[in-house]
């Protein structure tokens, strides 16, 4: 796996934060340990992105109760107050300017969604035209704001955004700022059509999530 990025646009290594700090109201407990197909929801997560760049941290509120595959670095909001998923954004963007400073982007993928697509961080590079854009995930005419490549020199700008904006949206700051849009397809399967953002936010949904699971575990023996 490349240390480095091929596009001209994004100089340094480039690092990616997984944001599991939300607060997961609707599941009642923390979405990065649930248990799909007998290992947690983080570790799925970790294992897509190993396969598509190196340099992978967390972003998690508190530290686990067992110690994250690989040792990987954990990192806790740099803005107190639990300020929405653009607290994890910000974090991620201020760890990877005090620990990989030459970087210039950062992947940022959240925790619920255990099928995303193996050629993300490919097709959100390749999607750049600028270089202070920000390269954001898309399927079925659905932004997925979470699923993005980040320019690091926006840190201050969102923090401020954070801290003065009462809303916080993400897909608001990012309609502010410089954008490229990444439509991923969705697959049709014998068990209807399949997108990888489908993500879980409920117990249901963890259910659907383990039946798509044992399918392409299936499709694939």
């Amino acid at each position: 796996m490349p240390e480095t990025s091929p596009s001209p646009l994004i100089s340094g290594p480039l690092p990616a934060v997984i944001l599991a700090g939300g607060l997961s109201r609707r599941m009642g407990s923390p979405k990065s340990d649930l248990q799909l197909g007998g290992q947690t929801m983080l570790s799925h997560i970790i294992t897509r992105l190993r396969a598509q760049l190196t340099g992978i941290s967390v972003n998690l509120n508190a530290a686990p109760a067992d110690p994250i595959d690989g040792n990987i670095p954990i990192v806790a909001d740099t803005v107190p107050g639990f300020l929405g998923p653009l607290a994890g954004v910000l974090t991620a963007m201020r760890h990877v300017a005090a620990t990989a400073p030459d970087a210039s982007h950062v992947v940022v993928v959240p925790t619920d969604t255990p099928f995303f697509p193996d050629d993300l961080v490919a097709r959100l590079i390749g999607a750049l035209t600028e270089r202070q854009q920000i390269a954001v995930a898309a399927s079925i005419g659905q932004m997925h704001p979470l699923f993005a490549l980040w320019p690091v020199a926006l840190a201050d700008e969102l923090e401020h955004w954070l801290t003065n904006d009462p809303k916080r949206r993400v897909r608001a700051f990012i309609e502010r700022h410089a954008s490229v849009t990444v439509d991923f397809p969705v697959t049709m399967t014998p068990n209807g059509t399949f997108d990888p953002f489908f993500n879980v936010n409920t117990p249901e949904d963890l259910t659907e999530a383990e039946q798509w699971l044992s399918f392409f575990e299936d499709s694939r023996a």
